[in-house]
């Protein structure tokens, strides 16, 4: 019986680590919470795009990677590649933008 108790506590011990390692970040994966942070960061940017006046925001797109935002897409003037990099900038937990978007 004390060899059972022994081994079950193990066995969740191992089990509890494996989760714990399964949901931490590396390099090239996100863990859960930064997922999350991100999703979160993604929503901010877009708004913030759809709000600004002559941003055309159905061309602009925004993916967040460990916040670090990428905008690409199209649009009409040259000028708003600035505005639209000046506007996900602005947004707080941007830690840089990578700007992707041309002019059509």
């Amino acid at each position: 019986m004390k060899y059972l108790s022994r081994f079950l506590s193990a066995f969740f011990l191992a089990l509890t680590l494996l989760t714990v390692v399964g949901c931490s970040s590396t390099p090239k994966h996100e863990g859960t919470g930064e997922y999350v942070d991100d999703t979160v960061l993604t929503s901010k940017v877009k708004a913030a795009i759809l709000n600004e006046p002559g941003l055309s925001s159905a061309e602009i797109n925004v993916e967040t990677f460990k916040g670090v935002v990428q905008l690409s897409g199209f649009v009409l003037h040259k000028a708003d590649i600035s505005k639209a990099d000046a506007v996900a900038r602005s947004v707080p937990g941007v830690k840089s933008v990578k700007n992707d978007i041309r002019p059509k």
